[in-house]
């Protein structure tokens, strides 16, 4: 077969039949999704892939081994100065690609890695949290206390829907977040008012769509053919709705998608900036800050952890590092001078 072929990912129906086959792309991304990867790695995944065959002129797969391996992963740490976390990720990539989907085995000798750096996490002071929030307002407002109440990562808040709220035992449930975990987490009584009353105007807003023919959201995995009336039920709805309606490109039925990360990106910075907080704080920020100050208040590192919904407590071990009293909460000689 013909490597322009065998790359061809939509090919039509009045080819040949033995070059009908999928491209290798497409077996490739199918093969992500049948081991129930996340969509976002699959297609993180896929970018690797034709880079790696775009700094190989295209040549096909089977053709090349480590040492293209090597010198592909040495161009990244070399010449585009990448960092440790980037080249693991095309090198997870890469393996999948040799190991699982064409079955040969590749050695990794001689490739230069990306230097690993360990950054200590921006951490904000309570005061600084409450100087960005009071800054915000409206949806952003919302979804930012819930970073810092809840210590949830901008997409495991942005995904929420209705049932997995519980206002009366103050809590919420992240289903499905990284490294496909569910776990709970706190629902501050604060955020949570402002929360019922964000959600009258959600409802309302769902009603309104049911009553012009839409209202249907996307749901995970097989859900969607095994329960067809659930995309249209209340407690199925995200908790943070987009404006306009989206049709999917699938069915072509209409519905809504929960909110964009770039929106709440931007209104974090535009808050912390009229703050005038001069650390780098993002959204992600607000997380960091709701473990430290847990640990400034006393709370057990291994409850963090079940909150933060780490599986090793090494990673929530970073955060005794930045205490203000040190990591071991002794103080400074210097102090007592």
């Amino acid at each position: 077969m013909a490597w322009e072929l065998f790359m061809q990912v939509d090919q039509p129906l009045s080819m040949a039949p033995e070059a009908r086959s999928p491209g290798l792309i497409q077996r490739y991304r199918e093969e992500l999704q049948v081991r129930h990867y996340a969509r976002r790695t699959v297609k993180t995944y896929e970018q690797w892939l034709r880079r790696f065959l775009r700094f190989h002129g295209r040549r096909h797969p089977r053709e090349m081994g480590s040492a293209e391996v090597n010198a592909f992963l040495s161009h990244l740490a070399v010449d585009l100065q990448v960092s440790a976390s980037t080249q693991n990720q095309a090198l997870s990539a890469l393996l999948f690609l040799f190991r699982e989907l064409l079955e040969l085995d590749v050695e990794l000798e001689g490739v230069v890695r990306a230097r690993t750096r360990k950054r200590l996490p921006v951490v904000l002071t309570p005061e600084e949290v409450r100087a960005v929030l009071e800054r915000m307002d409206g949806v952003e407002a919302l979804v930012a206390g819930l970073l810092y109440g809840s210590g949830l990562r901008l997409l495991e808040s942005l995904r929420l829907r209705v049932q997995d709220l519980d206002f009366s035992r103050k809590q919420l449930t992240v289903c499905d977040g990284k490294g496909s975990k569910d776990r709970r987490t706190l629902l501050p009584t604060r955020v949570g008012e402002k929360l019922g009353l964000h959600l009258e105007k959600v409802r309302r807003l769902h009603q309104t769509d049911l009553a012009e023919g839409y209202g249907r959201v996307h749901l995970p995995h097989a859900l969607g053919r095994k329960y067809p009336n659930a995309a249209v039920e209340w407690s199925w709805q995200w908790v943070f709705p987009q404006t306009h309606r989206w049709t999917d490109p699938a069915t072509g039925q209409q519905g809504r998608h929960h909110l964009d990360p770039s929106l709440i990106q931007k209104a974090v910075r535009r808050a912390v900036l009229a703050a005038g907080v001069s650390k780098p704080a993002t959204p992600h920020t607000f997380r960091h800050s709701f473990a430290t100050h847990l640990l400034e208040r006393g709370q057990d590192i291994r409850t963090i952890q079940e909150l933060m919904g780490h599986s090793d407590v090494k990673t929530t071990m970073i955060y005794t590092h930045v205490l203000n009293r040190g990591p071991l909460g002794v103080s400074s000689p210097a102090d007592l001078l």
